[in-house]
């Protein structure tokens, strides 16, 4: 058995000041050293870090390292993933798709399957487009955007054996009809890249906001609009992406002081350019230029995104001030519990072995997924 001793471990549920893991695949113990008692097969895992966490879970990302979810192999896909866990923490992600012609889109959901059949890091598919408005499209390409149809969306879920946990729809473009059948199949309806009003969301079945602030229909004193409803609506799960360029650091805090610590999940929304130099890239085929951590489509738009998941999880607590503890409920704890991922987003007994390595300053030092320290 594995073991990791002596440590601050933030379980999220407690905080350990001074704790042990031990482990293999999964967690078999967690406690605090003055109940620690040395067994003869403990094999110390030796490592620089004296904080633990649970591993990140990225539930809405397209891409990064040169890759993108629409257009990689499933070998690249699985190799991507490996350097989000190696140089992020990333141990759960869930490959995002976009607005592209329906036999584009269900090309990338085969690949993504294949993927996910070998690499269990990959727990789900986020569906980002084409059930949208045109009128808060963002980055996604107006000529691809589709009315929500519950008869696609099924086909999808059956190409992916039910992959599918999330999509991303305009809810005054839909029907009740839709929105009951994504409910029977638990797949999670996230509100975004909407134009809609308060008083059509509120009667709607969503009950998660996608990227907070961004490409909706925002705050107003006469309108909340999509951004209140994510605000005020209790249950309701607010994306934020945390790299200081798609929400400025005081509305930051600002949803953090709304919706606490147990209303937010972080995510990157990242595209194929994260982890590559400056200079041109690509999203759902159109041209994306990267200069100062920022991705933009010819006219300006922001174009995803080329932040990594440990960045974000060090900015969510410089901008509001955050706990590691909060944070953690944040990058893992809230992912798990909605999205039913019942052997992740803590560290606990019976739990995958999904643990990362902290410094004092909150680098990454090491990532464990599964039980294995990812080379």
């Amino acid at each position: 058995m594995k073991l990791l001793k002596n440590k601050r471990i933030y379980t999220g549920q407690k905080v350990i000041s001074e704790g042990y893991i031990r482990y293999d695949r999964q967690i078999a113990e967690v406690g605090t050293m003055t109940d620690f008692t040395e067994q003869k097969e403990d094999i110390e895992t030796v490592v620089k870090g004296d904080i633990l966490i649970p591993g990140f879970i990225d539930v809405h990302s397209h891409g990064g390292y040169g890759m993108d979810n629409m257009d990689a192999s499933p070998g690249e896909i699985s190799e991507m993933v490996c350097k989000m866990s190696k140089y992020e923490g990333i141990t759960s992600y869930f490959c995002t798709t976009m607005s592209q012609t329906y036999d584009k889109i269900e090309a990338a959901l085969k690949n993504i399957t294949d993927a996910a059949a070998k690499n269990p890091v990959i727990q789900g598919i986020h569906v980002e487009g084409p059930f949208v408005s045109q009128e808060f499209k963002g980055a996604q390409d107006a000529s691809y955007i589709k009315k929500p149809d519950e008869a696609i969306l099924e086909k999808w879920n059956e190409i992916t054996g039910g992959l599918i946990r999330i999509v991303t729809y305009a809810p005054e473009e839909a029907d009740r009809q839709f929105e009951e059948w994504c409910k029977g199949k638990r797949i999670v309806l996230s509100v975004g890249h909407s134009n809609a009003v308060y008083e059509q969301l509120i009667k709607s079945e969503a009950r998660h906001v996608t990227h907070l602030y961004n490409a909706q229909r925002g705050l107003k004193h006469r309108e909340p609009g999509v951004t209140g409803f994510g605000l005020l609506t209790p249950g309701v799960k607010v994306e934020l992406i945390c790299d200081g360029i798609h929400i400025v650091p005081e509305m930051v805090k600002m949803a953090y002081q709304v919706k606490g610590c147990d209303g937010i999940e972080l995510i990157t929304d990242s595209m194929r350019a994260k982890g590559m130099p400056e200079g041109m890239s690509e999203l759902g085929g159109q041209k994306v230029y990267v200069k100062d951590n920022t991705a933009r489509l010819e006219d300006g738009t922001l174009a995803g995104s080329v932040l990594s998941f440990i960045q974000g999880f060090k900015n969510v607590m410089k901008f509001t001030g955050a706990s590691i503890e909060e944070a953690v409920k944040m990058s893992s704890v809230n992912q798990a519990k909605e999205f039913g991922l019942e052997r992740k987003g803590m560290l606990a007994a019976g739990k995958d072995a999904d643990i990362l390595v902290l410094s004092e300053e909150c680098e990454l030092l090491e990532t464990i997924s599964l039980g294995t320290i990812v080379k």
